[in-house]
């Protein structure tokens, strides 16, 4: 699928050293205050850990001349249950919401999802995630994940652009979280 340039496609294990480059751009541990303003990564996927999620097919690019410039993951409650984070929204289910019953065996974790800054504003996150839909649609009606609070401009992406409901607030490790999910 090719949009304004962009390939789109599930990732393979070439494309791990362009990953990593920006995932580093956008953690939030190499960003200053100011710089958080316009959204961020919390999470570190080290090799191993992209290795199993690509090889799940359940990381998606966008890339321009090979170089990847956005990328969503979507995987397994059982790939995510390795961090505490995703363990603690598993022990909120099964949750009621919009008369869906939401439970690991119909929903799959999404995100994080990052786009280089260069093409923020462009429509890509659209893109890139009706993409990642598509794939994932043939396995599971739900999606659900979370956003930091302080990440404004990530939960506005996700609640206005894409329709994602905010089911309720959780905390986790002092911070804030919101629970969301999306009928696929």
């Amino acid at each position: 699928m090719t949009e304004h340039n962009l390939v789109f496609q599930i990732a393979e294990l070439k494309d791990t050293d362009s990953f990593l480059e920006l995932q580093a751009k956008y953690l939030v541990t190499n960003l200053t205050e100011e710089q958080k303003k316009d959204g961020f990564v919390t999470t570190p996927f080290s090799v191993e850990q992209l290795t199993e999620i690509i090889g799940n097919e359940g990381l998606f690019l966008a890339k321009k001349e090979e170089k990847v410039v956005a990328y969503a993951f979507a995987g397994t409650w059982e790939y995510f249950s390795q961090w505490r984070i995703i363990e603690q929204m598993g022990e909120m289910l099964p949750l009621i919401f919009d008369n869906q019953t939401i439970t690991r065996e119909n929903s799959f974790q999404y995100g994080p999802i990052c786009i280089d800054i260069e093409f923020r504003g462009t429509g890509l996150i659209n893109q890139l995630f009706g993409f990642m839909k598509e794939n994932m649609v043939k396995k599971y009606p739900i999606s659900v994940t979370f956003i930091n609070k302080i990440n404004e401009r990530s939960r506005k992406a996700h609640v206005e652009k894409l329709g994602w409901k905010i089911v309720r607030d959780f905390q986790f490790n002092g911070n804030n979280y919101y629970f969301l999910m999306l009928e696929m």
